[in-house]
């Protein structure tokens, strides 16, 4: 079984980004970038499901440094990598970028791609789906439990009350949350065998992708304006003189809390 994961590039979470002041995207040079949080819980569901014969393949689109986070997966147990990296990317919005990663799976041909939820960057949460749209596969979201059984993939989909159980047949495309498992670290051994695994960077011509259809020229969505955050302002102080119980009540009246 051949399963196919998708991780991302990021500015790190702890750190403090800075955009480019004529075209607002990340000054990724100037950023300490790392691997997704979330896609490792992807990475270790594929791990999972491919112990044994299987076979995990980590696909991600992105600047050259991009490989580091496919190498990252692949000292966690990955087997090849894919890397697609052109300066005419840079811009792209979520429908253009899933348009790359739909071309460069359909290019890998496995029988299940599993990604997180959503980018802890870009927050659009659309790029799974629209990658499996366009494959023209099912697509199972939010699973906090997965399994495959010969040609079916089943998950308990999260939901506010529980969970539902989500049946397709294959090739698919999952989406799965942070409690789904508890994702390994990698081993001196991995990282050391990292650097001899295969890994492809297909060109947008290989990948049959018109480079007039990518980047911030080919994008339907572009950032127009960034702007500070407004401060927040500071609450209500209710000096209790017998009253500030009631003063308390009328308060969450008023916000329809009570």
């Amino acid at each position: 079984m051949k399963i196919a994961v998708l991780v991302k590039q990021i500015p790190d979470p702890s750190g403090v980004g800075k955009l480019d002041s004529k075209d607002h995207l990340l000054v990724r040079d100037q950023t300490e970038v790392v691997l997704d949080p979330g896609d490792s819980y992807g990475v270790e569901a594929a791990l999972q499901l491919a112990a044994g014969d299987g076979e995990v393949v980590a696909i991600s689109m992105g600047p050259a440094k991009a490989v580091e986070v496919i190498r990252k997966a692949m000292a966690m147990g990955a087997g090849e990598g894919v890397l697609i990296s052109d300066e005419r990317l840079r811009g792209s919005d979520a429908l253009t970028t899933a348009r790359v990663l739909a071309a460069a799976v359909k290019r890998v041909a496995p029988d299940l791609l599993i990604a997180c939820t959503e980018s802890t960057d870009g927050y659009t949460g659309t790029v799974p789906a629209a990658v499996a749209e366009l494959l023209g596969w099912p697509s199972l979201t939010f699973a906090k439990l997965l399994e495959v059984d010969g040609g079916k993939v089943r998950i308990h989909r999260q939901t506010p009350n529980g969970h539902d159980v989500v049946e397709s047949e294959l090739p698919a495309v999952v989406t799965v949350t942070g409690g789904i498992n508890e994702p390994r670290y990698p081993t001196l051994k991995g990282i050391v065998s990292s650097r001899s695994r295969p890994l492809q960077e297909p060109t947008l011509e290989e990948l049959e992708i018109d480079a007039a259809t990518v980047g911030l020229s080919g994008s339907s969505q572009r950032v127009v304006g960034v702007e500070a955050a407004p401060q927040r302002q500071g609450g209500e102080v209710i000096e209790d003189q017998d009253q500030g119980a009631q003063r308390i009540a009328d308060y969450l009246a008023e916000l329809k809390v009570i």
